[in-house]
């Protein structure tokens, strides 16, 4: 098995990695401000040259990129090469207004291959193992990217996209996949199915690596995955502006590493745009250094997380970003306490008697916030005894309380009760907003 991608690169000193990202860096600053109409009109706004980013710490001196800023220019007006120059688009689904629209040159496609040939390879996939990709194939850039990554290093790729789940376990048993890429969501339900079909992922099937993502999924819930199922899961990171997926865990799950020589990092306060310093929670920000079509200076992705450059112990010096707890945009404030989905997620699955299935409830009564939480039980804890079920949901109240700091009302309802997801679960309904 191949440790390394390029070991060369990625186990390169992290003083010599900065010093390729000053270039870099300044390299960026002249191509989009020659390139892009956009940038140079926001950076003529915000009173920066090119000429001012002398150094690594000159990245703050830069303006903050924003999701509505591709909305505004929609469809390329971020673009800093025409379309003739482009071998592909991608584009999100707009759900919550003008979709974004990403463009691709050929070293685009090639930038964003490597970065998840280093990524598989760091968590041993490659020549020998069947990957079957259940992310959405098309617009959506997650089926695309882990299948050109995984065919890079050598995987032979079963693209099945995600749905008819029957299928797909069928596949899994009778062609030997041995990874699986989905987000784990609907692997959760995926392993609901093989088991009402008497058939165990664990014992029945040669699945050994999971990698999952688009959506934020806790520590807890991948030892739930993995002691149910057998396989390693391991979390993969990107997102559709800066590329899809990009970067994954290593075989040591200890964070997510962003190489350092494609892209720049840095978590900021959210509220004060501030830098906060290594091992401060915040928002992540990304620079985008290897990018043709459509480079990204400090882009906010929302995403909440942190940071740590300490070398990790697979030897990689890249900085990495520890398991996001969630969006920026996702946290709910309940009578003025911060509370993220992923907080109620790493609760529920530290209680052997709930499932992995749960729905977050708030609502507005005479000018209260109320927060419930629906939470299905295993078939082992499911009981006819009101009473069993009261003291159930009384634990699961009292465990969410004290690590939420907000009283929360718990309603433990049967197995199959929470719709089921094929992509992103969604988990919260707030009332207080329609």
């Amino acid at each position: 098995m191949i440790e390394y991608w390029n070991p060369l690169v990625e186990r390169m000193p992290l003083d010599e990695l900065e010093v390729i990202q000053e270039k870099k860096l300044k390299d960026l600053v002249k191509y989009v401000y020659q390139h892009s109409e956009f940038y140079k009109e926001r950076f003529d706004d915000f009173g920066v040259k090119p000429e001012d980013i002398k150094s690594l710490d000159d990245l703050k001196k830069l303006p903050f990129t924003y999701k509505s800023d591709l909305r505004d220019t929609y469809p390329t007006g971020m673009f800093c090469v025409p379309n003739e120059q482009l071998v592909r688009f991608h584009v999100s689904s707009g759900t919550t207004g003008k979709p974004t629209v990403v463009g691709y040159t050929q070293n685009d496609i090639d930038v964003w291959t490597t970065s998840l040939a280093r990524a598989m390879t760091s968590i041993g996939v490659g020549r020998g193992d069947i990957m079957q990709i259940g992310y959405g194939y098309g617009l959506f850039t997650g089926g695309l990217g882990a299948h050109y990554g995984a065919e890079e290093v050598g995987a032979t790729v079963l693209p099945t996209s995600s749905g008819n789940t029957d299928r797909q376990i069928e596949l899994i048993q009778d062609l030997g996949s041995t990874v699986i890429a989905c987000t784990p969501s609907y692997f959760l339900f995926m392993n609901e199915v093989s088991d009402g079909l008497g058939i165990s992922i664990k014992d029945d099937t040669t699945l050994r690596v999971g990698i999952f993502g688009a959506e934020p999924w806790s520590e807890e819930m991948r030892t739930r995955i993995e002691e149910s199922t057998g396989i390693k899961a391991y979390d993969i990171y990107g997102t559709s502006e800066l590329s899809g997926p990009l970067f994954t865990e290593c075989h040591c799950q200890n964070g997510i590493h962003i190489w350092a020589d494609q892209f720049l990092i840095e978590i900021i306060d959210p509220e004060t745009g501030e830098q906060l310093t290594e091992g401060e929670r915040g928002e992540l920000v990304i620079t985008t250094l290897a990018k043709e079509a459509l480079p990204l200076i400090r882009y906010r992705i929302g995403d909440i997380t942190v940071i740590s450059k300490e070398v990790c112990k697979c030897g990689r010096t890249h900085p990495r970003i520890m398991r996001v707890l969630g969006r920026a945009d996702d946290m709910l404030i309940v009578r003025g306490i911060n509370v993220f989905p992923g907080q109620v997620e790493s609760v529920l699955m530290q209680i052997p008697e709930v499932g992995e299935h749960f729905m977050i409830l708030v609502d507005r009564l005479n000018e209260l916030d109320i927060m419930k939480v629906q939470i299905e039980m295993t078939d082992e804890a499911f009981s006819d005894k009101v009473n069993d079920i009261i003291k159930l949901e009384q634990k699961v109240a009292s465990d969410l309380k004290h690590v939420l700091n907000i009283a929360v009302k718990v309603e433990l309802v049967e197995k199959g009760t929470i719709p089921r997801s094929m992509g992103k679960a969604k988990k919260v309904i707030d009332n207080r907003s329609l």
